[in-house]
């Protein structure tokens, strides 16, 4: 019994296990593969047939294949010659779920667990679970969330799959309890701490959230410190440390920052040296320092920007220029700009990539920079904003490629994403003032790829019905200049827009030319015609062929005087200079635009018509989030011949767009006998807004707005009208404040205004609430 005992253990040493023994290995079999593909294996294991093995190479073989992350065991065994490696594989990761992770985006979150190796698919590796869950707490650290929580649960399945559940618990952001600057001499603690964003509680915290600790804020917050000291001639300040301290229950950040300020530097001389290819007082006029003055960190790394852009547009794009401060003495520096300006460069040949539809004339023609001319950085970046402007490409990139074998030449490429050519669009929106909004628009602002525009529109609603064609070639000429034609006809209820009981249908047409003055300007002067036709809405139920429905006496006496249908030749003028940063949400920027519109001698009526806009945004933080909005439009109009000017041409006020808190067009001059709005020749308005970031909603697309308003309509002649002031009088304005709010939605943008009357007149009509979708303020 007990040899037979033996001699089963020896066989299965024999067929188990690799021996201390060398052989040759004839063949390699592969045991206990499920999903992991062999060639895996093979790539892992460093042992090959016909290998010659012993104890030592099979350890590693073993170490080998293990390390590889696809088993929890590897067995190596023997059957005669051939190697037999048998494995259990590692369960691959069949799904993978998530819950509770709002700081952190579920993209961001599943693309963090790819790179550390847990994807859908993959083989699951236990250290790499618990590595991710460590860096997942980091960040939440780093985020102020100490008392987050990363918990992991391992379901398993069928064939040798798992699913994962990663559930977070990101608590609360610690509150900063106190923030202390130690080392500050010359600075108080109370010039210093607003510079930081971060800040114990205050009465905004609850919508800043200035009191929650995050890393990236507090480093911000310390190049802030840092720029404050080196403006100011402290170029020797240091941060030498800084502590967070976290109380017991992790609720409450402590935060101390200790300075080293060091002396107060003054710069003794200023100059510019090394080989500067320009006339050195060409480099000189862009210096923002000078000797005497205070070491100013800010103005230094200005003055370099300018040099270097200075030089490139001179033809030498590689320049570089470096500021060297070399301290003489206890308070005072040498400052020198080393200036390297490498090759004077010309530009061999410009391409243009990605233009599929774009012809390469309409591109070129938007180059200011010129192939075979000496290069200039700031024509190069002209040429990238002008090609931006015109609307047909969606991304615009330049880069300069060296030419082989010249030291002194490159080429540019302009690579161009082009936009949908055509565009029809629909739309559909309601208006308090306007009613039902309908539009329908083709428009090919790149017309078959020459850059000429094109486009047809129809627009519907209570107040207005119109349809107007327009063409415009934006070169005409080689030089710039553009022209266009536009045919219209509309139909306006002014019944319907609270005015009075009268219509207009209008039929006309234009023909304009225009040139850019600059990069933001635009002139545009134009001639047309315009028929108008004046309906006086008509009742008579008596039949005693008197008009049941009170028509106002000015409207009664221009028409008395005139026929109903008026032919005008009228010449327009525009000017307009625009430099805001957006067409929708301005947050920097202004804007300024005059028309003039005349209707010249020789057609039936004989008038002017002018309107000046202008707005004008400042930002109030770094990131654009607080606005400072100031706009104003104002018009005056009159007669030319001394004729009677024509009333349906009149401004009027009230509503979003001038006065919010007063109803639509009800400013202004009043018919006596029936308290119709008439309108008046003189418009002033203005508004100052506050523009903040909407609470609570983190969504670009949202923006809030605290609001004044100010504004009338006066009348250079008031003929007994009601309400009504000769010629401008400012103690007449009607002043509005209220809120409102603006989001772009997926149908359009949406207004809503809250806004309260301050000093409503006898006989003015008030809306405290008004709203469009398909309009912005």
């Amino acid at each position: 019994m007990k040899r037979s005992l033996l001699l089963s253990l020896a066989a299965l040493l024999l067929s188990t296990s690799v021996y201390a023994a060398d052989f040759a290995v004839d063949d390699i079999r592969i045991e206990g593969l499920q999903q992991v593909e062999p060639g895996i294996v093979f790539r892992n294991f460093p042992i090959l047939r016909g290998d010659q093995v012993d104890d030592r190479r099979l350890n590693e073989a073993t170490k080998d294949l293990f390390d590889s992350g696809y088993f929890d065991d590897v067995e190596l065994l023997r059957d005669g010659d051939v190697l037999v490696v048998r494995v259990k594989e590692r369960p691959s990761i069949a799904l993978i779920r998530l819950e509770g992770n709002d700081l952190i985006k579920e993209e961001q979150l599943r693309a963090a667990l790819k790179r550390s190796g847990l994807d859908e698919g993959s083989i699951f590796k236990r250290s790499a679970l618990d590595q991710i869950r460590l860096e997942l707490l980091k960040v939440y650290n780093e985020a102020g969330r100490y008392t987050a929580q990363v918990n992991s649960e391992i379901e398993e399945l069928s064939t040798n799959r798992v699913a994962l559940n990663i559930s977070i618990k990101e608590g609360k952001s610690a509150v900063i309890e106190k923030v202390s600057i130690i080392g500050n001499k010359q600075f108080s603690d109370e010039e210093l701490l607003p510079l930081f964003d971060l800040s114990v509680t205050n009465a905004f915290s609850w919508w800043t959230d200035n009191d929650k600790y995050a890393r990236e804020k507090l480093s911000a917050d310390i190049e802030r410190l840092r720029s404050f000291y080196l403006d100011r001639g402290y170029m020797q300040f240091e941060v030498t440390s800084t502590d967070v301290s976290i109380s017991p229950d992790q609720k409450q950040v402590y935060l101390t920052i200790n300075v080293s300020e060091g002396a107060q530097f003054y710069l003794k001389s200023v100059e510019i040296t090394g080989n500067l290819a320009v006339p050195k007082e060409q480099l000189e006029q862009h210096l923002q320092v000078a000797a005497g003055e205070l070491f100013n960190r800010k103005m230094i790394v200005e003055s370099n920007d300018l040099i270097q852009r200075e030089l490139g547009n001179s033809g030498y794009l590689a320049a570089r220029s470096n500021a060297i401060p070399e301290v003489d003495g206890k308070d005072s520096v040498k400052l020198k700009f080393y200036v390297e300006p490498g090759k004077l460069t010309s530009i061999r040949r410009i391409e243009i990539r990605g233009n599929s539809m774009t012809a390469d004339e309409v591109i070129r023609r938007e180059l200011p920079q010129m192939e075979g001319a000496i290069a200039s950085a700031d024509l190069i970046e002209k040429s990238k904003s002008r090609l931006n402007r015109t609307g047909f490409f969606s991304k615009v990139n330049v880069v300069s490629k060296p030419v082989p074998g010249s030291d002194d030449q490159v080429d540019l490429e302009f690579t161009v994403e082009e936009q949908q050519l055509g565009q029809i669009a629909a739309g559909i929106g309601y208006s308090s003032a306007d009613g039902i909004l309908f539009d329908l628009s083709l428009q090919q602002d790149n017309f078959l790829g020459s850059g000429k525009q094109f486009g047809f529109a129809f627009s519907n609603s209570q107040v207005l019905t119109e349809y107007s064609f327009n063409f415009n070639d934006p070169y005409y000429t080689l030089d710039g200049v553009g022209r266009g034609y536009k045919a219209y006809y509309r139909q306006r209820d002014f019944a319907a827009s609270d005015v009075s009981n009268y219509n207009t249908n209008e039929v006309g047409g234009s023909i304009n030319f225009g040139y850019p003055l600059d990069e933001y300007q635009r002139i545009t002067l134009g001639v047309g015609i315009d028929n108008t036709q004046l309906n006086i809405n008509f009742k008579d139920a008596d039949n005693d062929g008197v008009n049941d429905i009170n028509i106002p006496s000015t409207i009664t006496t221009f028409v008395s005087g005139l026929s109903d249908n008026y032919l005008t030749y009228n010449l327009t003028a525009r000017w307009k200079d625009n430099h805001l940063n957006n067409g929708f949400f301005p947050t920097d920027g202004y804007l300024n635009e005059i028309n003039a519109d005349v209707a010249v001698p020789g057609g039936d009526l004989s008038y002017f018509k002018t309107s000046l806009l202008a707005r004008y945004y400042k930002p109030l933080d770094r990131d654009h989030t607080w606005v400072l909005g100031l706009k104003t439009r104002n018009g005056y109009a009159d007669s030319l011949d001394g004729s009677p000017y024509p009333f349906y041409q009149n401004f009027f006020a009230g509503g979003l767009r001038t006065v919010r808190g007063y109803a639509n067009n009800s400013l202004g001059p009043r018919d006596p006998s029936t308290q119709d709005t008439i309108g008046g020749n003189i418009l002033v308005s203005g508004s100052a807004e506050l523009i903040f970031p909407a609470p609570f909603i983190d969504n670009e697309s949202i923006r809030g707005i605290a609001f004044m308003d100010a504004g009338n309509v006066y009348a250079t002649n008031c003929g007994g009208l009601d309400n009504c002031s000769s010629n401008i009088n400012l103690d007449d304005l009607r002043l509005s404040a209220g809120v409102a709010i603006s989001w772009i939605t997926a149908i359009g943008p949406l207004s809503i205004s809250f806004g309260q009357a301050l000093n409503a007149q006898t006989g003015d009509t008030t809306e405290s609430v008004q709203f469009a979708l398909g309009q912005t303020f």
